[in-house]
């Protein structure tokens, strides 16, 4: 959980300015998503975790 902070932290939260505690929440929600599902992820393969899983279990 500690790489998620750092991750979100230098490509989120540094980079944007937030209009207001809502603006945050949305724009936070929006990067989970982001992170979660579209992220390509050296570690996975070049794949986004979505496409990673997807992978597995047709593989499997």
């Amino acid at each position: 959980i500690e790489n998620f902070f750092v991750i979100m932290k230098s490509e989120f939260l540094y980079l944007k300015e937030f209009e207001s505690v809502e603006h945050f929440k949305e724009e936070l929600q929006k990067y989970i998503n982001y992170y979660n599902t579209k992220r390509i992820k050296a570690k996975l393969k070049g794949m986004s975790p979505i496409q990673y899983r997807t992978h597995a279990q047709t593989a499997a």
